[in-house]
């Protein structure tokens, strides 16, 4: 069985967050510049086996697609083809920035390292890769 990959895609950062290969634990990995991201994804993906990779799907309030659809769907299509044996998910990323900005503040870490924004994106990762594992979407995989 391999691990869970979520990916919080943002036009200067990605948060991702992976689980542990029992799929038990999910947990923050990196945020990533996103003009690197094939190449981190490239090495992770040489180093450990991910069978699921989960993609935050931004939906505005009115669940229509948000504009930050328009670079995630051509991301989304060449990482179809680049990885045809993975099963990629979009999930419903809403309201994580501010739940992340809520746990960062929850947690007790300083004023300055909470404006730290790739702390933020993987957060918002760790949220999305959590809600899918509890969700109704990832129990009928």
């Amino acid at each position: 069985m391999g691990r869970i990959l979520a990916i919080d895609y943002g036009t200067k950062r990605t948060g991702i967050a992976v689980t542990d290969p029992l799929r038990i634990i999910p947990g923050g990995l990196a945020t990533v510049a996103t003009h690197e991201l094939w190449s981190f994804l490239a090495d992770y993906m040489n180093r450990e086996q991910v069978d699921i990779i989960v993609m935050g799907y931004p939906l505005n309030m009115n669940g229509e697609d948000s504009a930050s659809m328009t670079q995630i769907r051509p991301f989304v299509a060449k990482l179809t083809k680049q990885y045809p044996e993975k099963k990629i998910v979009m999930f419903d990323e809403r309201f994580t920035s501010v739940i992340a900005q809520r746990a960062i503040l929850d947690s007790g870490i300083g004023r300055m390292a909470r404006r730290n924004k790739a702390l933020v994106d993987e957060v918002s990762a760790t949220i999305i890769l959590e809600s899918f594992m509890d969700s109704k979407q990832y129990k009928e995989i």
